[in-house]
């Protein structure tokens, strides 16, 4: 469980031992949002204009193709800072994010070892990143259409232009980060799995995607199988996603881009 873990974990390894694998996240994270959130802007305007698709559907496309540009470019930092955090005292295996680099590259065969469980990544992602972006866009669309006084307030940088007030701006990212990970999580679970490779002592079993779900579900089942940790990643992708979509929406008004 949840309280239990954060019980144990500083018990065993002290209160550093929730910060394990965060150098790689924080590194990776530069580039993973920059990418989504660039991406997401490109592709929409490409969607519109190439394709002539617009309103909601172009917002789940461009999204689950800009989640998946994200990921893949930084998919080895994922993979490095899943392995670290995994790690119990005492039997560590990883002496940092350069050592566990080379180990991996040495040991797992080469740069295809940094991708391991990128499928499930990849499939999981299109979801995930299209069901959020179109989540906070329609609801700032309808917040705006529906309430404009209530709900908006005009643009820092284009008044012409409204934008949601701060805290509303909050509601629905966070909104749109549960919907996407419930959508989404069991694909989570088995990219978790299948990058853990040989650190899990039945890694044979989750050699493909596939295979990995099917062996999770009779294992475990659905609640406790493709579904375990849900409630602790409400706690952690709500709040993210919320601060993530706000600050994207301040940033724009600071940078002039409205």
């Amino acid at each position: 469980g949840v309280f239990s873990t954060l019980c144990a974990v500083p018990k065993k390894e002290g209160y550093l031992g929730l910060y394990k694998g965060n150098g790689a996240m924080m590194i990776r994270i530069f580039p993973y949002g920059a990418i989504q959130f660039m991406a997401f802007d490109q592709y929409k305007k490409v969607i519109k204009k190439q394709l002539g698709i617009s309103g909601h559907v172009h917002r789940l496309m461009a999204g689950s193709m800009a989640g998946i540009t994200a990921v893949i470019c930084t998919y080895p930092l994922d993979m490095v800072r899943v392995r670290l955090a995994f790690q119990v005292k005492g039997e560590h295996k990883y002496m940092g994010i350069i050592h566990a680099f080379k180990m991996i590259y040495t040991k797992e065969g080469g740069l295809s070892g940094f991708y391991r469980g990128l499928m499930p990544t990849v499939v999981g992602m299109a979801p995930y990143a299209g069901f959020s972006f179109f989540t906070f866009g329609t609801l700032k669309s309808i917040g705006l259409a529906q309430a404009p006084q209530l709900l908006g307030r005009p643009s820092l940088d284009n008044p012409e232009v409204l934008v949601l007030r701060t805290h509303v701006n909050l509601l629905c990212g966070g909104v749109a980060g549960a919907i996407a990970q419930t959508v989404s999580y069991p694909l989570d679970v088995t990219r978790r799995r299948m990058q853990l490779g040989a650190v899990l002592p039945d890694s044979d079993k989750c050699l493909t995607m596939v295979q990995t779900l099917r062996y999770v579900y009779q294992q475990h089942g659905v609640r406790r199988g493709l579904y375990r940790g849900l409630s602790l990643n409400y706690i952690r992708c709500v709040p993210s996603q919320a601060v993530a979509f706000t600050t994207y929406e301040l940033m724009k008004q600071f940078l002039h881009l409205n």
